[in-house]
């Protein structure tokens, strides 16, 4: 499906990612370092380890740049800033006064747009660029193991002294009676629709899938969400959540939560969405289903058991260093850890160099991992949410700046969200944060320096922001965190002092 349609821009994409013309290497000596799977992680471990002097292999059996390039975070940011884009026409008279009359969707120009942008940067992640220009052995084709210190690729056998499982993850099969029987749409097939569907039933109100159900509503679809969840994006503050909800009923997507969604049939091109709510049956005719829950590790096939490699249903087993059970192999990316983003996969890859080749002992504990949902406005996370610190012991102040008290943010229509912080009860400390805005994805950053740097929210208060801009959102909440310093007491001191020094 990756390459459907066959277009120009596919075809490019493809000769990147994994070119028909390819011939593998002829492997000779033992390698440093064999990488198994070319997603985020292991293109990161394979670039850097051979850019410091390591003799690496990279296998990859499907496409070059993962999920990510190909049917992940590149095609769907595209989908989503379409779809912004005619979500802005359309309501741009009423909050601007800029009037553009009658908005229209070309679906397929929106989704050739894509195709065209995500073969544009391809080039970055092809397997030219890393054999002939990174000194990286680049084997397209099934790895399989076949003890700790060799992996078979077609005829040839890699001798290696350490190895990497990046294989990623997959959109799981949820186990729904007629849902797949029916073509239900994945993140993985997704992106090669040609017609935009009239109707369209979300399945999960995770970030995958409320961003896709925004996305595609924006683009002129009806679309229903489906959660057993109480309400959307349930691991998100609760309060943030609510703001995403209350969009997405203005803008017109219906959101069924607390529900069981229990078969799906089909009549010619119509599907029947089968769910229990509140003891109740109901069904839902749509035209497409997209499944956005639940992701599976990529672990068959590749006979780790001859490697002495241990894994389960949530992946393969890693100790803090990333070391799986046998010493010399390492994982990292979706296929082992908790965190499934490209920059948590990025973060880890870093890790696994320094591990591996120089015998380091940094940790994936410490990593201070922020992360954003792309509806609008966004949510944007990083360290410990209240629940979290409660659940842990630990006593926090919480400091909260709605964005329609600061002015940029109101100025531009985006008035909607808040900063939150949470600090160690009584310090500066800052333990965690939550924003709700426009760019919330871009603004973490700076909190996500903070907790990293031990920047207190003091400090932070006593930097200069530039005016106007959203950011200042982050200084308001440092000055309100400062505030609580003027005690009664200190309060009264400093009336003194100025009333003796007038």
């Amino acid at each position: 499906m990756l390459f459907e349609p066959f277009n120009e821009h596919n075809q490019k994409l493809k000769s990147h990612v994994f070119p028909d013309e390819w011939t593998n290497p002829k492997p000779s000596g033992r390698y440093n370092l064999v990488v198994i799977g070319g997603g985020p992680a292991g293109l990161i471990i394979s670039a850097g380890a051979a850019g410091l002097g390591a003799k690496v292999a990279l296998i990859e059996k499907h496409a070059l740049g993962g999920d990510c390039l190909n049917v992940g975070c590149v095609p769907s940011k595209a989908l989503i800033r379409a779809g912004r884009a005619a979500h802005e026409a359309r309501t741009a008279g009423e909050r601007f006064g800029i009037h553009t009359g009658e908005v229209s969707v070309d679906f397929a120009a929106v989704m050739n747009r894509m195709r065209k942008l995500r073969a544009g940067i391809s080039h970055v992640d092809g397997a030219k660029r890393y054999q002939e220009e990174l000194g990286v052995d680049v084997f397209l084709g099934e790895g399989q193991f076949l003890d700790a210190n060799r992996i078979q690729v077609g005829d040839d056998i890699l001798e290696f002294k350490k190895a990497t499982i990046t294989t990623g993850a997959r959109a799981a099969r949820v186990p729904i009676p007629g849902l797949w029987e029916n073509g239900a749409l994945s993140n993985e097939s997704v992106f090669s629709l040609t017609e935009l569907p009239k109707r369209l039933a979300v399945i999960g109100a995770g970030p995958i899938g409320c961003e896709l159900a925004q996305a595609f509503r924006r683009l002129g679809s009806e679309v229903t969400i489906f959660d057993n969840a109480a309400h959307i994006l349930a691991r998100e503050d609760a309060e943030a959540a609510a703001i995403i909800s209350e969009a997405f009923e203005r803008e017109g997507l219906k959101v069924v939560n607390s529900c069981s969604v229990d078969k799906v049939t089909a009549e010619g091109d119509t599907k029947t969405v089968h769910i229990t709510k509140d003891g109740k049956e109901e069904t839902f005719d749509v035209d497409q289903i997209l499944v956005g829950v639940g992701r599976a590790p990529n672990v068959e096939g590749l006979d780790l058991e001859k490697a002495g490699v241990q894994y389960d249903r949530n992946g393969i087993k890693v100790n803090d260093n990333l070391q799986t059970t046998t010493s010399n192999i390492y994982a990292a990316g979706d296929v082992a850890m908790k965190l499934k983003f490209t920059h948590t996969a990025d973060a880890a890859a870093r890790i696994v160099i320094q591990n591996a080749l120089f015998m380091g002992k940094k940790k994936l504990s410490t990593l201070v991992v922020p992360w954003s949902t792309y509806t609008e406005p966004e949510i944007a996370h990083v360290g410990l949410y209240e629940h979290e610190a409660k659940e842990q012991g630990i006593e926090i102040d919480t400091f909260k700046q709605e964005f329609n008290h600061v002015d940029r943010a109101i100025l531009d229509g985006d008035d909607e969200g808040f900063v939150k912080v949470h600090t160690k009860k009584g310090t500066g400390e800052i333990l965690g944060a939550t924003i709700v805005a426009a760019n919330a994805g871009d603004l973490i950053s700076e909190l996500s320096v903070a907790i990293t740097n031990g920047v207190s929210l003091g400090q932070i208060a006593s930097t200069i922001h530039p005016y106007p801009t959203q950011g200042e959102a982050i200084k308001k909440v440092g000055d309100s965190f400062n505030r609580t310093k003027l005690t009664p007491t200190v309060a009264n001191l400093m009336k003194k002092w100025l009333s003796w020094t007038r």
